[in-house]
């Protein structure tokens, strides 16, 4: 029996629902649970699930098929790659103004990796890069513009790419027509169930080079360096950021990504805690008693504020909106001053002397 659960439960709809209404739905757990704007460690699981759900749903063959047989139908009828090249254009439809993330840089990123269920999108994918900076809390207070050059593979000069001999250029191969994949199907009472596999001819890749380029063996890449430039955006805390695309490549593959992994600088006068951070402002033992004005810092500028008469040691004031800002929303959290009142180890004896009388007037 299937462990699945059913594709209307998964996206919270009644099975009458209409597909204007799925799609809306989907759409918005969707921006929910994509893993670029929902860092919990569920968050793509929950993404590959609605996305399966809606593939079917979708679909109104796939969706005939399920509501008629359930899980059986589909499963058993169709691959991992059927469903969702199947589903593309309405894919396309929805995260085609989802930050400039298309079908192919969302779902190959997510399945390419080893697969959906198992069956992935047949095409190999480049490694992952990884690339350390580090930054202060000014720079996660304003954001930074960061310019780097990282050495990778890049497209050849001499073939501009292509790994043919400048002049030539590939050829479809015949035996799976350009697909890159072979199919094979084995019908059981209502059920087919389609085996795909890599083309052993073109090995995946759909055309086939006769004339191999001389400078990069047929490959189309070289070793280089590209100059990169991306925005750290502000409210980032220490962990690692990921940048679509900008790994390694492989032909006629998908692209690794950038790993960039952000360290934040120990500030020398500030500590955080999210966006909120904290000061320790020392004041004596006098001016905590009778109050008095003073100035502090912020990450911006310096600020006036009071400190009131009688304020204890470690007396906490609030500045509003002088924290860092929240990541992928507006505000900023606030700043918090402790006092630190500083009672002296040593003093003269008129010091003494005007102490010894002072604490004889409170007695």
């Amino acid at each position: 029996m299937s462990t699945k659960r059913d594709y209307y439960e998964v996206l919270g709809v009644q099975k009458n629902t209409s597909q204007d209404e799925i799609k809306a739905q989907y759409r918005k757990l969707a921006l929910k649970f994509h893993p670029d704007r929902n860092k919990s460690p569920d968050a793509g699981e929950h993404f590959k699930e609605i996305s399966e759900a809606y593939a079917i749903l979708s679909d109104t063959e796939k969706r005939k098929l399920y509501d008629t047989h359930g899980h059986a139908g589909v499963d058993g009828r169709y691959s991992s790659e059927d469903i969702f090249r199947g589903a593309r254009v309405n894919f396309e439809d929805i995260f085609g103004g989802f930050g400039g993330s298309g079908f192919d840089s969302i779902f190959e990123s997510l399945f390419g990796r080893g697969g959906f269920g198992g069956g992935g999108f047949g095409r190999e994918r480049g490694a992952d890069l990884v690339y350390d900076t580090t930054i202060t809390l000014e720079d996660v207070l304003k954001g930074k513009r960061e310019e780097i050059d990282i050495r990778k593979d890049i497209d050849c000069e001499n073939c501009k790419g292509s790994g043919c001999t400048p002049g030539t250029s590939m050829r479809t191969c015949t035996v799976c027509n350009g697909h890159g994949q072979v199919r094979s199907s084995r019908s059981t009472g209502f059920s087919t169930f389609v085996t795909v596999h890599p083309c052993n001819t073109c090995r995946g890749q759909g055309k086939i080079i006769e004339r191999p380029c001389s400078k990069c063996k047929g490959t189309g890449k070289q070793k280089g360096t590209k100059h990169l430039s991306f925005d750290i955006p502000p409210g980032v805390d220490t962990g690692e950021y990921t940048i679509r695309g900008e790994g390694e490549s492989v032909p006629n593959g998908v692209n690794g990504d950038l790993i960039v992994r952000i360290r934040v600088k120990p500030h020398e006068k500030f500590k955080r805690d999210g966006t909120d951070i904290f000061y320790d402002q020392n004041i004596s033992m006098i001016d905590a008693t009778l109050g008095k004005t003073i100035m502090v810092p912020t990450l911006e500028d310096i600020e006036k504020i009071s400190v009131e008469a009688g304020s204890q040691p470690n007396t906490i004031i609030k500045l509003k909106g002088k924290g860092l800002p929240h990541q992928n929303s507006r505000g900023r959290g606030d700043q918090y001053i402790r006092l630190v009142v500083n009672i002296p180890t040593k003093i003269d004896k008129q010091q003494k002397k005007i102490l010894e009388e002072l604490r004889d007037t409170f007695d």
